[in-house]
């Protein structure tokens, strides 16, 4: 796990300025074998995070959500590993997961709502939650991709601690 520890914790992400600049910064640190597990509701901004995190990496873009592709592969422009963003919301187990014949071990996985399959493919990851306000009296449903104040959660976990 190559990020830099001092990313740890709950974090107010203003804009989505701010969000991609987050994900710049921690995809600078990212190495090969590098898991990132992001969460969080619909126009969260896990999809701002990880363009950010490519154009820190160094890959081609564009960086666009993979939900109807399940995965989309971005390779390096600068001799880096390439980055694999994938989306887990339509997938029933990490089998399937599995059947994508991802190399985990040679590139920077994204998984999108990953969170329960994260054991079955790596012994550690980052863990992501994104929070952001998801309507109500305050909050029109036009206004969720308007930037608004988010929280982001950055957490490292290994299996161990995620089998308790």
């Amino acid at each position: 796990m190559s990020v830099d520890p001092a990313f740890l914790g709950r974090h107010e992400i203003a804009t989505s300025d701010a969000m991609q600049n987050l994900g710049f910064r921690i995809g600078e640190q990212l190495q090969p074998g590098d898991l990132i597990v992001l969460t969080g509701p619909l126009g969260a901004g896990k999809t701002t995070f990880t363009r950010g995190l490519a154009e820190g990496l160094g890959v081609r873009g564009p960086v666009q959500s993979p939900t109807f592709v399940i995965a989309r592969t971005h390779p390096s422009l600068v001799g880096g590993a390439p980055l694999v963003h994938m989306d887990a919301y339509r997938l029933a187990s990490a089998a399937e997961l599995d059947d994508l014949d991802v190399d985990f071990a040679r590139s920077v996985v994204v998984i999108e709502w990953g969170r329960p399959m994260a054991p079955a493919v790596a012994d550690s990851w980052w863990d992501i939650e994104i929070e952001r306000p998801v309507g109500g009296a305050d909050v029109a449903d036009e206004d969720l991709d308007a930037d608004a104040p988010r929280f982001v959660t950055i957490e490292c976990v290994s299996r161990s601690v995620a089998d308790d």
